[in-house]
């Protein structure tokens, strides 16, 4: 497939904008209700975590957005990253152990691990940091 990696650094920030759009959406479903959560998940959720799943939800609001648009892309992609880590063992192991496929982490291991990646890669082209001096 050496005729796709000439389109590497497009393809960056492809997958920058789409990761930063789902993250940004899971944000707004914390914080805003939309889109509406289902049902058997909105009742899943402890009371005593909702202090943890509102500060989750300013992380994937901001950081989806920073993302999204390509500013501060590095230190907001690491933030995420580590968001879906602890996310990951916080609440899908801890709550149905270790594989991903019975607690349902499978979504926060890729982004942890996409978001990692952008961290080190950077933004790719089109981002507004390539268009500023941030």
């Amino acid at each position: 497939m050496a005729w796709l990696a000439k389109y590497q650094p497009q393809l960056l920030s492809i997958l920058r904008i789409v990761v930063g759009l789902l993250f940004l959406e899971h944000g707004m479903q914390k914080l805003l209700g939309f889109p509406p959560m289902p049902a058997a998940m909105a009742h899943a959720i402890p009371p005593q975590m909702m202090p943890i799943i509102m500060a989750a939800g300013v992380i994937e609001l901001v950081g989806g957005a920073l993302v999204l648009i390509g500013l501060f892309t590095r230190i907001a992609a690491f933030i995420c990253s580590g968001e879906m880590a602890a996310a990951y063992f916080m609440g899908h192991m801890a709550r149905g152990g270790i594989f991903p496929a019975v607690n349902g982490g499978d979504a926060a291991i890729l982004f942890c691990f996409v978001f990692l990646f952008i961290a080190a890669a950077g933004p790719g082209p089109w981002a507004v940091s390539r268009s500023t001096s941030l």
